[in-house]
């Protein structure tokens, strides 16, 4: 197993004391061979529940795209599983993980990982805690009113002194070599740069969750735990409707108890006929963000990564079905 050190360098913005900065200068190990991963992590079991930061790196990565690594954060280690290299059996081994209940997977905006995954490899993503719905979930729950696509980028998440407060200046020097080439992932050997860079995405997020859950009552742990499901089948939409997926997480018996029973989240997709999605969409974005306004729901467009053809909403129930109709209603006068 290749292993390496990396270190976070000073900075000033870091607000990392105590038990938790052991995450800056965790072992970082390269993965070929699935022997090389944990026990724990490959045979999950009720007497070895797990909490792990998770993310994927790759070329366009989406059904279509090519996964190159996935990134494990334990307490302990940060193990970076090589695709490339390792093949589809690296994968495939993680995959009882991946879909485990016993496993908890932090990750920070699931969607077009759980894509790749579900098109490329078969891999239902499940149990996950997305920071970015928690982030969220955590200003609603302070009495913040949701704003249609105000959503919080991970350099931003990692750069609130209430969750991390660390600079992230590196993520933008990655994004200016794959903007220049978008192979960038692909190379091997693994520079040291790509590297710290794929450790550095997982690095703070097993410290940002504790910070996290901390400050969720029951209701939005509830509701991030079925928001993260919705989100993770988002792009994943084929023929069965989701059918082969895990079912979501009923309401806790301690929420209904209480009497006031939340509305239950739900995934709609709307198909969009051939050269119409200009039109929902609008001019600058107008059209959707009109609908967006009108309705407490996401409001998903698969764009150029695809499926180029569908809308997908996800949000309490009625307000899921308020979007819908108001889409359909657009979709009529046209």
């Amino acid at each position: 197993m290749a292993s390496t050190q990396q270190t976070l360098p000073p900075d000033p913005g870091e607000k990392i004391q105590g038990e938790e900065a052991q995450f800056s200068t965790v072992p970082i190990h390269v993965v070929t061979n699935p022997s090389e991963l944990p026990v724990e992590f490959l045979e999950p079991s009720a007497e070895t529940q797990l909490v792990i930061g998770f993310d994927c790196e790759g070329v366009d990565l989406c059904r279509h795209g090519t996964l190159c690594i996935m990134q494990l954060a334990f307490p302990d280690a940060i193990y970076l599983v090589d695709a490339v290299q390792g093949g589809e059996a690296v994968v495939q081994a993680c995959k009882p993980a991946l879909e485990s209940n016993y496993i908890t997977k932090v990750i920070h905006d699931c969607k077009r990982d759980s894509e790749a995954l579900y098109f490329q490899f078969g891999i239902k993503l499940h149990n996950v805690v997305d920071t970015q719905i928690a982030y969220s979930l955590i200003n609603e729950q302070e009495g913040h009113a949701r704003v249609p696509d105000c959503h919080i980028s991970f350099v931003g998440l990692l750069a609130d002194p209430r969750y991390c407060g660390v600079s992230y200046d590196e993520k933008e020097e990655v994004r200016v070599l794959l903007r220049q080439d978008p192979k960038y992932w692909t190379y091997r050997p693994l520079s040291e740069q790509m590297i710290r860079a794929a450790a550095d995405d997982v690095r703070f997020l097993l410290h940002i969750y504790h910070k996290m859950v901390q400050k969720l009552n029951d209701k939005s742990l509830w509701n991030l735990a079925v928001r993260g499901a919705l989100y993770c089948r988002c792009f994943c939409i084929n023929d069965n409707h989701f059918a082969d997926w895990p079912p979501l997480p009923p309401i806790p018996e301690n929420i209904v108890a209480d009497g006031s029973i939340p509305e239950e989240e739900v995934l709609s997709v709307v198909d969009v006929p051939p050269g119409k999605m200009g039109r929902v969409i609008g001019r600058r974005g107008a059209s959707i963000l009109s609908i967006k306004q009108s309705c407490d729901a996401e409001i998903f467009i698969g764009g150029a990564k695809g499926p180029p053809d569908k809308v997908f909403i996800i949000g309490p129930e009625k307000q899921a079905r308020k979007a819908q109709a108001i889409l359909m209603g657009k979709l009529l006068d046209f």
